[in-house]
C-alpha cells in the first residue's frame, strides 16, 4: 500500500487551490469544523502516490486511514455521515432523495458547463457562460422560495452551489440586478464563517 494510504495521524484531502470541485469539499470540511490536513497539489502534475491510489488521477481525493475516496459528491456525503453534526442532509428518506436529485441536477445543468468555461476556447466559453446564466436566471423562484436552496437549513446542496456562484465573475457570467433572489442568496452563503474559512488566496481574488 502507498505511503499516502498508510498515514494514520490525520485525514488528508488532496486539493488544488482553485478547482471548484475541491472547493466544494473544503466548504463541507469548514462547515463541520473537521480536523484535516489539506495538501495542495498541481492538477497537471499530481504526486506519484496519489496517482497510485486514485485510478482516475483526479482531485479532490480524500484519504481517511485505509479509505481512499474520489469524486466531490461521494466525499461530501461521506463526511456528512462520518461527522454527523451539524447534519448537512435531511434525515427522512423523501427529503434526502429530493436533496440528492437537486445535487444531480446542479451537476448536470451547471457544473457540466465548467470544462468549457475553463477551456480557454473563446467560443466554447461564451456559449457555456450563456447557458449557465440562463439556467441560473430560470431558477430565480427556487432561490427565493426558502432561506437556503429548497430548504430551511443549510445543506450539501448549498455547499455545492456556493463555489459555482463565487466563480461567476471569473467565468464572465453576470447575473442581472433584477434577479434579486440570486444575489441575496449568494450574499447569505458567502457571509457564512465556514465559507470564508474555506477560501484560498487564489479563490479570494476571483470575486
Amino acid at each position: 500500500m502507498s505511503a499516502i494510504a498508510n498515514r494514520r495521524s490525520a485525514m488528508v484531502l488532496f486539493s488544488s487551490y482553485s478547482n471548484p470541485h475541491c472547493h466544494r469539499v473544503r466548504v463541507v470540511l469548514a462547515e463541520k469544523d473537521i480536523a484535516v490536513d489539506i495538501e495542495y497539489v498541481d492538477p497537471d502534475n499530481l504526486p506519484e502516490d496519489l496517482l497510485h491510489i486514485n485510478p482516475y488521477h483526479s482531485i479532490p481525493t480524500l484519504v481517511d486511514r485505509d479509505l481512499v475516496l474520489y469524486d466531490s459528491r461521494v466525499i461530501s456525503e461521506y463526511l456528512d455521515e462520518r461527522f454527523p453534526h451539524p447534519p448537512l442532509m435531511p434525515v427522512d428518506p423523501v427529503s434526502r432523495a429530493c436533496s440528492r436529485l437537486a445535487l444531480h441536477r446542479i451537476e448536470k445543468d451547471w457544473y457540466s458547463q465548467l470544462p468549457d468555461l475553463e477551456s480557454g476556447d473563446t467560443k466554447k466559453m461564451s456559449k457555456a457562460a450563456k447557458i449557465l446564466k440562463e439556467s441560473l436566471i430560470a431558477s430565480t423562484e427556487v432561490f427565493s422560495a426558502k432561506p437556503f436552496f429548497l430548504s430551511d437549513e443549510y445543506s450539501l446542496v448549498d455547499a455545492t452551489i456556493a463555489p459555482l456562484l463565487w466563480r461567476l465573475k471569473k467565468y464572465g457570467v453576470e447575473i442581472p440586478k433584477s434577479a434579486t433572489s440570486i444575489h441575496a442568496y449568494a450574499e447569505r452563503i458567502f457571509a457564512r464563517e465556514a465559507f470564508q474559512a474555506s477560501l484560498t488566496e487564489e479563490e479570494r481574488e476571483m470575486c
